[in-house]
Protein backbone atom coordinates (compact mmCIF):
# COMPACT_ATOMS: atom_id res chain seq x y z
CA UNK A 1 0.00 0.00 0.00
CA UNK A 2 1.17 3.55 -1.29
CA UNK A 3 2.04 5.51 2.18
CA UNK A 4 1.85 9.26 1.30
CA UNK A 5 4.32 11.50 3.62
CA UNK A 6 2.21 13.10 6.53
CA UNK A 7 4.36 16.48 5.71
CA UNK A 8 2.76 16.22 2.12
CA UNK A 9 -0.97 15.61 3.28
CA UNK A 10 -0.39 18.43 6.10
CA UNK A 11 0.87 20.93 3.01
CA UNK A 12 -2.50 20.12 1.19
CA UNK A 13 -4.82 20.12 4.00
CA UNK A 14 -3.96 23.69 4.22
CA UNK A 15 -4.14 24.21 1.04
CA UNK A 16 -7.94 22.98 0.81
CA UNK A 17 -8.18 24.62 3.64
CA UNK A 18 -7.88 28.27 2.62
CA UNK A 19 -9.10 27.38 -0.84
CA UNK A 20 -11.79 29.79 -1.56
CA UNK A 21 -12.76 27.74 -4.97
CA UNK A 22 -15.13 24.68 -4.11
CA UNK A 23 -14.17 23.18 -7.22
CA UNK A 24 -10.02 22.80 -6.63
CA UNK A 25 -10.83 22.67 -2.63
CA UNK A 26 -13.02 19.25 -3.39
CA UNK A 27 -10.21 17.96 -5.93
CA UNK A 28 -7.19 18.69 -3.54
CA UNK A 29 -10.03 16.64 -0.66
CA UNK A 30 -10.77 13.84 -2.30
CA UNK A 31 -7.49 13.26 -3.44
CA UNK A 32 -5.68 13.42 0.46
CA UNK A 33 -8.74 10.81 1.28
CA UNK A 34 -7.32 8.30 -1.27
CA UNK A 35 -3.74 9.02 -1.13
CA UNK A 36 -2.57 6.21 1.49
CA UNK A 37 -4.45 3.56 -0.38
CA UNK A 38 -4.41 4.88 -4.31
CA UNK A 39 -0.85 4.90 -5.64
CA UNK A 40 -2.46 7.17 -8.47
CA UNK A 41 -3.99 9.77 -6.12
CA UNK A 42 -0.66 9.73 -3.84
CA UNK A 43 1.79 10.65 -7.27
CA UNK A 44 -0.64 13.36 -8.45
CA UNK A 45 -1.01 14.93 -5.38
CA UNK A 46 2.95 14.75 -4.93
CA UNK A 47 2.96 16.42 -8.67
CA UNK A 48 0.30 19.21 -7.59
CA UNK A 49 2.37 20.32 -3.73
CA UNK A 50 6.15 19.31 -4.90
CA UNK A 51 6.70 22.63 -6.41
CA UNK A 52 5.90 26.29 -6.38
CA UNK A 53 4.72 28.81 -8.91
CA UNK A 54 7.54 31.45 -9.62
CA UNK A 55 6.40 35.27 -9.98
CA UNK A 56 8.77 35.92 -12.79
CA UNK A 57 9.06 38.96 -15.38
CA UNK A 58 5.35 40.13 -15.83
CA UNK A 59 3.68 38.26 -13.43
CA UNK A 60 2.63 34.76 -13.27
CA UNK A 61 1.43 31.83 -16.26
CA UNK A 62 0.41 28.17 -15.59
CA UNK A 63 -2.01 25.53 -16.30
CA UNK A 64 -5.08 26.41 -14.20
CA UNK A 65 -6.09 23.77 -11.07
CA UNK A 66 -5.29 23.32 -7.47
CA UNK A 67 -1.75 23.67 -5.53
CA UNK A 68 0.92 26.12 -5.60
CA UNK A 69 2.38 25.22 -8.42
CA UNK A 70 -0.88 25.85 -10.35
CA UNK A 71 -3.13 29.21 -11.27
CA UNK A 72 -5.74 29.11 -9.20
CA UNK A 73 -7.79 31.75 -6.54
CA UNK A 74 -4.99 30.78 -3.67
CA UNK A 75 -2.21 31.85 -5.93
CA UNK A 76 -3.53 34.69 -7.41
CA UNK A 77 -4.53 36.03 -4.22
CA UNK A 78 -1.04 35.22 -2.80
CA UNK A 79 0.74 36.81 -6.23
CA UNK A 80 -1.83 40.12 -5.18
CA UNK A 81 -0.93 40.46 -1.55
CA UNK A 82 2.42 40.34 -2.52
CA UNK A 83 2.16 43.27 -4.75
CA UNK A 84 0.30 45.37 -2.95
CA UNK A 85 2.91 45.10 -0.17
CA UNK A 86 5.57 46.03 -2.52
CA UNK A 87 3.95 48.91 -3.35
CA UNK A 88 3.89 50.51 0.02
CA UNK A 89 7.13 48.54 0.66
CA UNK A 90 8.45 51.22 -2.40
CA UNK A 91 6.35 54.40 -0.56
CA UNK A 92 3.53 54.25 -3.52
CA UNK A 93 1.32 56.21 -1.22
CA UNK A 94 -1.14 57.51 -3.50
CA UNK A 95 -1.02 57.85 -7.56
CA UNK A 96 -0.02 61.18 -9.35
CA UNK A 97 -3.85 62.38 -9.27
CA UNK A 98 -5.53 60.86 -6.11
CA UNK A 99 -5.20 57.69 -4.10
CA UNK A 100 -3.31 54.61 -4.54
CA UNK A 101 -4.69 52.53 -7.73
CA UNK A 102 -4.60 49.71 -9.68
CA UNK A 103 -6.72 48.94 -12.62
CA UNK A 104 -7.39 45.30 -13.48
CA UNK A 105 -8.22 43.75 -16.82
CA UNK A 106 -9.46 40.75 -17.88
CA UNK A 107 -9.69 38.65 -21.27
CA UNK A 108 -12.74 35.69 -21.91
CA UNK A 109 -10.59 32.21 -20.46
CA UNK A 110 -11.94 30.18 -17.91
CA UNK A 111 -11.87 31.72 -14.61
CA UNK A 112 -10.33 35.32 -15.61
CA UNK A 113 -13.11 37.36 -14.54
CA UNK A 114 -13.31 35.12 -11.44
CA UNK A 115 -9.47 35.52 -10.77
CA UNK A 116 -9.84 39.29 -11.89
CA UNK A 117 -12.26 40.02 -9.02
CA UNK A 118 -10.03 38.42 -6.50
CA UNK A 119 -7.21 40.93 -7.45
CA UNK A 120 -9.55 43.99 -7.06
CA UNK A 121 -11.23 42.81 -3.46
CA UNK A 122 -7.17 41.56 -2.10
CA UNK A 123 -6.54 45.07 -3.65
CA UNK A 124 -8.52 46.91 -1.65
CA UNK A 125 -7.93 44.83 1.55
CA UNK A 126 -4.69 46.15 1.32
CA UNK A 127 -5.89 49.72 1.06
CA UNK A 128 -5.11 50.01 -2.46
CA UNK A 129 -8.70 51.35 -4.86
CA UNK A 130 -9.37 48.77 -7.39
CA UNK A 131 -10.15 50.14 -10.98
CA UNK A 132 -12.27 47.17 -13.01
CA UNK A 133 -12.41 47.28 -16.61
CA UNK A 134 -15.85 46.64 -18.17
CA UNK A 135 -15.55 43.87 -19.37
CA UNK A 136 -13.24 41.27 -21.31
CA UNK A 137 -10.91 43.08 -23.47
CA UNK A 138 -7.60 43.25 -24.79
CA UNK A 139 -4.21 43.55 -23.33
CA UNK A 140 -3.43 46.94 -24.93
CA UNK A 141 -6.42 48.49 -23.67
CA UNK A 142 -5.12 47.85 -19.83
CA UNK A 143 -1.40 49.08 -20.58
CA UNK A 144 -3.27 51.86 -22.23
CA UNK A 145 -5.56 52.57 -19.14
CA UNK A 146 -2.43 52.13 -16.29
CA UNK A 147 -0.97 55.33 -17.46
CA UNK A 148 -4.40 57.42 -18.26
CA UNK A 149 -6.10 56.62 -14.87
CA UNK A 150 -3.10 57.39 -13.37
CA UNK A 151 -2.58 54.06 -11.59
CA UNK A 152 0.52 52.65 -9.42
CA UNK A 153 -0.27 49.88 -11.14
CA UNK A 154 -1.91 47.37 -13.57
CA UNK A 155 -2.76 43.79 -13.67
CA UNK A 156 -3.77 41.69 -17.36
CA UNK A 157 -5.55 38.38 -16.11
CA UNK A 158 -4.53 36.32 -19.69
CA UNK A 159 -2.42 33.76 -20.79
CA UNK A 160 -2.13 35.23 -24.60
CA UNK A 161 -2.10 32.45 -26.67
CA UNK A 162 -1.45 29.69 -24.60
CA UNK A 163 -3.51 26.72 -24.81
CA UNK A 164 -7.06 26.87 -23.29
CA UNK A 165 -5.73 24.93 -19.81
CA UNK A 166 -3.55 28.13 -18.69
CA UNK A 167 -4.31 31.24 -17.35
CA UNK A 168 -1.87 33.99 -16.10
CA UNK A 169 -1.23 37.21 -14.12
CA UNK A 170 0.87 40.34 -15.88
CA UNK A 171 1.32 43.12 -14.73
CA UNK A 172 2.32 46.35 -15.41
CA UNK A 173 3.51 49.08 -13.48
CA UNK A 174 2.86 52.96 -13.40
CA UNK A 175 4.89 54.30 -16.94
CA UNK A 176 2.35 51.22 -18.69
CA UNK A 177 5.45 49.12 -19.40
CA UNK A 178 5.59 45.33 -18.32
CA UNK A 179 7.35 44.66 -14.87
CA UNK A 180 10.76 44.54 -15.55
CA UNK A 181 13.73 43.11 -13.36
CA UNK A 182 15.07 43.74 -10.40
CA UNK A 183 11.38 44.33 -9.46
CA UNK A 184 9.75 40.92 -10.10
CA UNK A 185 12.21 39.86 -7.53
CA UNK A 186 11.03 42.31 -5.28
CA UNK A 187 7.16 41.45 -6.08
CA UNK A 188 8.87 37.46 -5.27
CA UNK A 189 10.03 38.19 -2.30
CA UNK A 190 6.58 39.56 -0.83
CA UNK A 191 4.27 36.93 -2.21
CA UNK A 192 6.78 34.56 -0.90
CA UNK A 193 6.30 36.49 3.18
CA UNK A 194 1.90 36.05 2.23
CA UNK A 195 0.74 34.19 4.55
CA UNK A 196 -2.63 32.35 4.28
CA UNK A 197 -5.32 34.09 1.95
CA UNK A 198 -7.99 33.45 4.04
CA UNK A 199 -6.81 35.32 6.81
CA UNK A 200 -6.39 38.48 4.10
CA UNK A 201 -8.60 41.46 4.45
CA UNK A 202 -10.79 41.82 1.37
CA UNK A 203 -12.94 44.26 -0.63
CA UNK A 204 -16.36 43.52 -1.24
CA UNK A 205 -16.65 42.16 -4.55
CA UNK A 206 -19.89 44.02 -5.44
CA UNK A 207 -18.22 47.92 -4.38
CA UNK A 208 -15.55 47.22 -6.92
CA UNK A 209 -15.70 50.53 -9.40
CA UNK A 210 -16.00 49.66 -12.79
CA UNK A 211 -13.75 51.58 -15.46
CA UNK A 212 -16.34 54.10 -17.38
CA UNK A 213 -16.74 53.39 -20.96
CA UNK A 214 -15.30 56.44 -21.97
CA UNK A 215 -11.49 55.07 -21.32
CA UNK A 216 -12.41 52.55 -23.87
CA UNK A 217 -13.51 54.79 -26.37
CA UNK A 218 -10.22 57.18 -25.41
CA UNK A 219 -7.99 54.04 -26.65
CA UNK A 220 -9.61 53.43 -29.86
CA UNK A 221 -9.43 57.56 -30.13
CA UNK A 222 -5.49 57.31 -29.76
CA UNK A 223 -5.42 53.89 -31.71
CA UNK A 224 -7.20 55.61 -34.72
CA UNK A 225 -4.33 58.60 -35.20
CA UNK A 226 -1.69 55.91 -35.45
CA UNK A 227 -3.14 56.36 -39.82
CA UNK A 228 -3.06 59.53 -41.40
CA UNK A 229 -6.24 60.33 -43.85
CA UNK A 230 -6.02 58.41 -47.38
CA UNK A 231 -6.83 55.14 -49.21
CA UNK A 232 -9.40 53.34 -47.24
CA UNK A 233 -10.37 51.08 -50.38
CA UNK A 234 -9.49 47.42 -48.76
CA UNK A 235 -11.13 43.97 -48.57
CA UNK A 236 -10.11 42.64 -44.73
CA UNK A 237 -10.31 39.09 -43.65
CA UNK A 238 -10.15 39.28 -39.89
CA UNK A 239 -9.85 36.52 -36.94
CA UNK A 240 -9.76 36.93 -33.39
CA UNK A 241 -8.38 33.68 -32.59
CA UNK A 242 -11.66 32.63 -30.04
CA UNK A 243 -10.53 35.84 -28.48
CA UNK A 244 -11.22 39.35 -27.49
CA UNK A 245 -10.49 41.34 -30.02
CA UNK A 246 -12.92 41.94 -32.08
CA UNK A 247 -15.41 44.17 -30.75
CA UNK A 248 -12.17 46.90 -30.31
CA UNK A 249 -10.20 45.78 -33.78
CA UNK A 250 -14.08 46.42 -35.64
CA UNK A 251 -14.43 49.50 -33.74
CA UNK A 252 -11.23 50.90 -34.52
CA UNK A 253 -11.11 50.02 -38.26
CA UNK A 254 -14.87 51.47 -38.88
CA UNK A 255 -13.94 54.72 -37.13
CA UNK A 256 -10.77 54.85 -39.53
CA UNK A 257 -12.67 54.48 -42.29
CA UNK A 258 -12.40 51.06 -43.70
CA UNK A 259 -15.16 49.29 -44.85
CA UNK A 260 -16.18 46.25 -42.14
CA UNK A 261 -13.75 43.45 -42.57
CA UNK A 262 -15.31 39.90 -43.03
CA UNK A 263 -14.74 38.12 -39.74
CA UNK A 264 -14.02 34.10 -39.76
CA UNK A 265 -17.32 33.12 -38.06
CA UNK A 266 -15.76 30.26 -36.71
CA UNK A 267 -13.38 32.07 -34.88
CA UNK A 268 -15.22 35.10 -34.45
CA UNK A 269 -17.13 34.93 -30.71
CA UNK A 270 -14.91 34.63 -27.50
CA UNK A 271 -14.39 31.28 -26.53
CA UNK A 272 -12.21 29.42 -23.92
CA UNK A 273 -11.52 26.56 -25.41
CA UNK A 274 -10.68 27.91 -28.61
CA UNK A 275 -12.23 24.76 -31.01
CA UNK A 276 -10.92 25.54 -34.23
CA UNK A 277 -7.58 25.25 -33.52
CA UNK A 278 -4.65 22.67 -31.33
CA UNK A 279 -3.22 26.26 -30.46
CA UNK A 280 -4.31 29.59 -29.86
CA UNK A 281 -1.39 31.36 -31.81
CA UNK A 282 -1.62 33.28 -35.09
CA UNK A 283 2.15 31.98 -35.57
CA UNK A 284 1.38 28.23 -35.32
CA UNK A 285 0.79 26.55 -38.71
CA UNK A 286 -2.47 25.90 -39.79
CA UNK A 287 -3.96 28.13 -37.53
CA UNK A 288 -5.25 31.02 -40.23
CA UNK A 289 -6.17 28.26 -42.51
CA UNK A 290 -9.92 29.06 -41.91
CA UNK A 291 -8.99 32.64 -42.14
CA UNK A 292 -6.83 32.32 -45.94
CA UNK A 293 -9.96 29.77 -47.10
CA UNK A 294 -12.45 32.66 -46.46
CA UNK A 295 -9.86 35.57 -47.74
CA UNK A 296 -10.13 33.24 -51.33
CA UNK A 297 -13.67 32.72 -51.21
CA UNK A 298 -14.08 36.48 -50.76
CA UNK A 299 -11.14 37.85 -52.92
CA UNK A 300 -9.63 39.60 -49.92
CA UNK A 301 -6.83 42.28 -50.05
CA UNK A 302 -5.29 41.10 -46.77
CA UNK A 303 -5.67 38.66 -43.86
CA UNK A 304 -5.11 39.54 -40.31
CA UNK A 305 -5.47 38.58 -37.48
CA UNK A 306 -4.79 38.47 -33.05
CA UNK A 307 -4.05 36.44 -30.77
CA UNK A 308 -6.93 35.30 -28.14
CA UNK A 309 -5.86 38.98 -26.04
CA UNK A 310 -5.40 40.90 -28.96
CA UNK A 311 -1.65 42.26 -28.12
CA UNK A 312 -0.04 40.33 -31.47
CA UNK A 313 -0.83 40.33 -34.83
CA UNK A 314 -0.59 38.39 -37.44
CA UNK A 315 -0.75 39.09 -41.25
CA UNK A 316 -0.88 37.02 -44.82
CA UNK A 317 -0.68 38.85 -47.93
CA UNK A 318 -1.82 37.51 -51.96
CA UNK A 319 1.69 37.39 -54.28
CA UNK A 320 -0.46 38.57 -57.01
CA UNK A 321 -3.52 40.33 -57.59
CA UNK A 322 -5.64 37.13 -58.05
CA UNK A 323 -5.28 36.18 -55.20
CA UNK A 324 -4.99 32.50 -54.90
CA UNK A 325 -1.53 32.08 -53.39
CA UNK A 326 -1.00 33.73 -49.67
CA UNK A 327 2.26 34.78 -48.15
CA UNK A 328 1.56 34.37 -44.14
CA UNK A 329 4.60 36.63 -43.32
CA UNK A 330 6.92 36.16 -40.27
CA UNK A 331 7.35 38.55 -37.21
CA UNK A 332 10.60 40.21 -38.68
CA UNK A 333 8.98 40.89 -42.59
CA UNK A 334 6.18 42.35 -40.70
CA UNK A 335 8.64 44.49 -38.46
CA UNK A 336 10.52 45.70 -41.34
CA UNK A 337 7.15 46.55 -43.23
CA UNK A 338 5.70 48.61 -39.83
CA UNK A 339 9.95 49.98 -39.26
CA UNK A 340 10.35 51.14 -42.28
CA UNK A 341 6.84 53.20 -42.57
CA UNK A 342 7.58 54.90 -39.48
CA UNK A 343 11.29 55.51 -40.07
CA UNK A 344 9.86 57.75 -42.68
CA UNK A 345 6.50 59.05 -41.11
CA UNK A 346 6.58 58.46 -38.00
CA UNK A 347 7.47 60.24 -34.40
CA UNK A 348 11.06 60.97 -34.10
CA UNK A 349 12.95 58.47 -31.92
CA UNK A 350 14.71 55.22 -31.50
CA UNK A 351 13.72 52.15 -33.38
CA UNK A 352 13.96 49.19 -31.45
CA UNK A 353 14.18 45.06 -31.92
CA UNK A 354 15.23 41.90 -29.71
CA UNK A 355 18.50 40.40 -30.34
CA UNK A 356 16.73 37.45 -31.68
CA UNK A 357 14.72 39.28 -34.19
CA UNK A 358 16.44 40.52 -37.90
CA UNK A 359 18.91 43.02 -38.42
CA UNK A 360 17.05 44.58 -41.03
CA UNK A 361 15.67 46.97 -38.82
CA UNK A 362 19.13 48.11 -37.96
CA UNK A 363 19.52 48.91 -41.64
CA UNK A 364 16.26 50.40 -42.42
CA UNK A 365 17.25 52.60 -39.28
CA UNK A 366 20.69 53.46 -40.16
CA UNK A 367 19.07 54.24 -44.00
CA UNK A 368 16.95 56.71 -42.60
CA UNK A 369 19.59 58.48 -40.07
CA UNK A 370 17.75 56.94 -36.92
CA UNK A 371 18.78 55.61 -34.02
CA UNK A 372 18.46 51.91 -33.70
CA UNK A 373 18.54 49.83 -30.74
CA UNK A 374 19.00 45.73 -29.61
CA UNK A 375 17.41 44.44 -26.36
CA UNK A 376 16.84 41.19 -24.79
CA UNK A 377 14.23 38.94 -25.56
CA UNK A 378 10.46 40.70 -24.66
CA UNK A 379 8.50 43.79 -24.37
CA UNK A 380 9.69 44.46 -20.60
CA UNK A 381 12.86 45.26 -22.23
CA UNK A 382 11.77 47.13 -25.80
CA UNK A 383 8.99 49.04 -23.46
CA UNK A 384 12.20 50.64 -21.55
CA UNK A 385 14.20 51.95 -24.69
CA UNK A 386 15.10 55.84 -24.02
CA UNK A 387 13.24 57.81 -26.68
CA UNK A 388 11.43 54.84 -28.37
CA UNK A 389 9.31 55.16 -31.20
CA UNK A 390 8.96 51.78 -32.70
CA UNK A 391 9.51 48.30 -31.39
CA UNK A 392 9.03 44.87 -32.27
CA UNK A 393 9.81 41.50 -31.19
CA UNK A 394 9.61 38.94 -34.30
CA UNK A 395 6.87 37.03 -32.19
CA UNK A 396 4.70 39.17 -34.05
CA UNK A 397 4.78 41.67 -31.03
CA UNK A 398 4.61 45.20 -32.44
CA UNK A 399 4.30 48.29 -30.91
CA UNK A 400 3.21 51.14 -33.18
CA UNK A 401 2.24 53.96 -30.70
CA UNK A 402 4.69 54.05 -27.71
CA UNK A 403 3.50 57.60 -26.40
CA UNK A 404 -0.40 55.61 -25.87
CA UNK A 405 0.64 52.18 -25.61
CA UNK A 406 4.47 51.13 -24.43
CA UNK A 407 3.82 47.67 -24.98
CA UNK A 408 2.64 45.35 -27.88
CA UNK A 409 -0.39 46.03 -29.51
CA UNK A 410 -2.10 44.08 -32.09
CA UNK A 411 -4.94 46.58 -32.49
CA UNK A 412 -2.55 49.40 -33.68
CA UNK A 413 -0.68 47.31 -35.37
CA UNK A 414 -3.65 46.07 -37.23
CA UNK A 415 -4.95 49.83 -38.33
CA UNK A 416 -1.66 50.83 -39.24
CA UNK A 417 -0.74 47.56 -41.75
CA UNK A 418 -4.49 48.09 -43.24
CA UNK A 419 -3.81 51.65 -44.02
CA UNK A 420 0.16 50.33 -45.59
CA UNK A 421 -2.37 47.91 -47.89
CA UNK A 422 -4.81 50.11 -48.72
CA UNK A 423 -1.94 52.60 -49.70
CA UNK A 424 -0.76 49.96 -51.96
CA UNK A 425 -3.97 49.17 -53.72
CA UNK A 426 -4.44 52.74 -53.85
CA UNK A 427 -1.10 52.94 -56.15
CA UNK A 428 -1.57 50.16 -58.16
CA UNK A 429 0.38 47.79 -56.32
CA UNK A 430 0.22 44.89 -53.22
CA UNK A 431 1.82 45.18 -49.84
CA UNK A 432 3.99 42.23 -50.74
CA UNK A 433 5.72 44.78 -53.23
CA UNK A 434 7.05 46.32 -50.25
CA UNK A 435 8.92 43.28 -49.04
CA UNK A 436 10.70 43.27 -52.85
CA UNK A 437 11.62 47.23 -51.99
CA UNK A 438 13.07 46.54 -48.76
CA UNK A 439 15.26 43.50 -50.39
CA UNK A 440 16.51 45.91 -52.98
CA UNK A 441 17.86 48.92 -50.85
CA UNK A 442 19.18 46.38 -47.87
CA UNK A 443 19.39 42.43 -49.43
CA UNK A 444 17.01 39.24 -48.46
CA UNK A 445 17.17 39.10 -44.72
CA UNK A 446 16.09 35.51 -44.43
CA UNK A 447 15.61 34.43 -40.72
CA UNK A 448 14.30 30.60 -39.26
CA UNK A 449 13.25 29.64 -35.75
CA UNK A 450 14.29 25.83 -34.52
CA UNK A 451 13.49 24.92 -31.58
CA UNK A 452 14.99 21.06 -29.59
CA UNK A 453 12.58 20.20 -26.63
CA UNK A 454 14.22 17.49 -24.63
CA UNK A 455 12.17 15.56 -22.39
CA UNK A 456 14.53 14.92 -20.04
CA UNK A 457 13.72 17.69 -18.55
CA UNK A 458 15.18 21.79 -18.37
CA UNK A 459 18.76 20.01 -16.87
CA UNK A 460 19.28 18.47 -20.14
CA UNK A 461 18.61 21.63 -22.12
CA UNK A 462 21.38 23.35 -19.84
CA UNK A 463 23.58 20.65 -20.68
CA UNK A 464 23.38 20.60 -23.99
CA UNK A 465 23.78 24.17 -24.22
CA UNK A 466 27.02 24.26 -21.81
CA UNK A 467 28.76 21.78 -24.14
CA UNK A 468 27.95 23.87 -26.96
CA UNK A 469 29.56 27.05 -25.22
CA UNK A 470 32.71 25.20 -23.76
CA UNK A 471 32.91 23.45 -27.61
CA UNK A 472 31.55 25.53 -29.94
CA UNK A 473 31.22 24.45 -33.64
CA UNK A 474 33.97 25.49 -36.13
CA UNK A 475 31.88 25.13 -39.14
CA UNK A 476 27.98 25.26 -40.24
CA UNK A 477 26.98 25.05 -43.50
CA UNK A 478 30.19 25.39 -44.61
CA UNK A 479 30.74 28.45 -43.47
CA UNK A 480 33.44 29.27 -40.70
CA UNK A 481 31.93 30.28 -37.29
CA UNK A 482 33.90 33.37 -36.21
CA UNK A 483 32.53 35.02 -33.04
CA UNK A 484 31.42 33.19 -30.57
CA UNK A 485 29.87 35.54 -27.93
CA UNK A 486 28.85 34.38 -24.58
CA UNK A 487 25.30 36.05 -23.89
CA UNK A 488 26.03 35.84 -19.54
CA UNK A 489 29.32 38.21 -20.20
CA UNK A 490 27.91 40.96 -22.86
CA UNK A 491 31.71 42.88 -22.42
CA UNK A 492 33.44 40.26 -23.54
CA UNK A 493 32.12 41.16 -26.91
CA UNK A 494 31.19 44.93 -26.38
CA UNK A 495 27.89 45.23 -25.97
CA UNK A 496 26.23 47.29 -22.66
CA UNK A 497 22.87 44.94 -22.84
CA UNK A 498 22.08 42.76 -19.31
CA UNK A 499 23.50 39.79 -19.05
CA UNK A 500 21.65 36.28 -19.90
CA UNK A 501 21.71 32.32 -20.79
CA UNK A 502 22.64 32.09 -24.62
CA UNK A 503 24.95 32.33 -27.07
CA UNK A 504 25.40 33.85 -30.19
CA UNK A 505 27.32 32.30 -33.12
CA UNK A 506 28.22 34.94 -35.98
CA UNK A 507 29.38 33.18 -39.60
CA UNK A 508 31.12 35.58 -41.56
CA UNK A 509 29.40 39.10 -42.25
CA UNK A 510 25.95 37.82 -43.35
CA UNK A 511 24.61 34.61 -41.44
CA UNK A 512 24.05 34.57 -37.47
CA UNK A 513 23.03 31.77 -34.52
CA UNK A 514 21.64 32.55 -31.68
CA UNK A 515 20.98 29.64 -29.06
CA UNK A 516 19.02 29.97 -25.94
CA UNK A 517 16.96 28.13 -23.42
CA UNK A 518 13.44 28.93 -22.77
CA UNK A 519 12.29 30.25 -19.67
CA UNK A 520 9.26 28.06 -19.15
CA UNK A 521 10.03 24.82 -20.54
CA UNK A 522 13.09 22.27 -21.41
CA UNK A 523 13.50 23.57 -24.89
CA UNK A 524 16.52 25.42 -26.81
CA UNK A 525 15.51 27.85 -29.31
CA UNK A 526 18.04 28.77 -31.93
CA UNK A 527 17.11 32.01 -34.32
CA UNK A 528 19.06 31.58 -37.88
CA UNK A 529 19.48 34.36 -40.07
CA UNK A 530 21.79 35.09 -43.29
CA UNK A 531 21.41 38.02 -45.28
CA UNK A 532 21.92 38.07 -49.14
CA UNK A 533 23.12 40.79 -51.44
CA UNK A 534 21.34 41.51 -54.20
CA UNK A 535 20.93 44.56 -57.00
CA UNK A 536 19.26 47.73 -56.78
CA UNK A 537 17.34 47.05 -59.79
CA UNK A 538 16.64 43.66 -59.35
CA UNK A 539 13.65 41.84 -60.97
CA UNK A 540 11.34 39.55 -59.53
CA UNK A 541 13.02 36.36 -61.39
CA UNK A 542 16.30 37.44 -59.59
CA UNK A 543 14.24 38.21 -56.12
CA UNK A 544 13.21 34.95 -56.20
CA UNK A 545 16.57 33.35 -56.90
CA UNK A 546 18.12 35.29 -53.93
CA UNK A 547 15.26 34.02 -51.65
CA UNK A 548 16.04 30.75 -52.95
CA UNK A 549 19.28 30.63 -52.55
CA UNK A 550 19.14 32.38 -48.56
CA UNK A 551 16.52 29.90 -47.82
CA UNK A 552 18.26 26.73 -48.90
CA UNK A 553 21.25 27.70 -46.33
CA UNK A 554 19.50 28.46 -43.81
CA UNK A 555 17.47 24.57 -43.98
CA UNK A 556 21.42 23.29 -44.26
CA UNK A 557 22.32 25.73 -41.11
CA UNK A 558 19.12 24.45 -39.38
CA UNK A 559 20.22 20.48 -40.24
CA UNK A 560 23.57 21.15 -38.95
CA UNK A 561 22.42 23.14 -35.76
CA UNK A 562 20.30 20.46 -35.08
CA UNK A 563 22.63 17.47 -35.60
CA UNK A 564 25.28 19.42 -33.29
CA UNK A 565 22.97 20.12 -30.44
CA UNK A 566 20.85 16.48 -30.83
CA UNK A 567 24.03 14.52 -30.04
CA UNK A 568 25.25 16.33 -27.50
Amino acid sequence: MTSTPPDLLARAREWADQDPDPETRARVEQLVAAADGDADAHARLADLFEGELEFGTAGLRAVMGPGPAAMNRVTVSRATAGLAAWLHAEGATQSPDGPLRVVVGYDARHNSETFALDTCTVMAGAGVEPLLLPRPLPTPVLAYAVRALGCAVGVMVTASHNPPADNGYKVFLADGAQLSPPHDAEVAAHIEAVGRVDELPRGDADRVRGVEEQLVDDYRAAVGRVVPEGARDLRIVYTPMHGVGRETALAVLAEAGFPEPYVVPEQGDPDPDFPTVDFPNPEEPGALDLALTLARRVGADIVIANDPDADRCALALPRDAIGGDWQVLTGDQIGALLGAHLARHGAPGTLACTLVSSSLLGRIAAAAGREHAETLTGFKWLARVEDLAFAYEEAIGFCVDPGNVRDKDGISALLLLAHLAADRKAGGGLLVDDLDDLARRHGVHATRQLSLRFEEGVGRAAAVLSGLREDPPTELAGLPVGAVEDLRDPASYGSDLPPTDGLRLRLGDTTRVVVRPSGTEPKLKCYLETVVAVDADADAESLAGSREEAEQLLTTLSDDLYARLETD
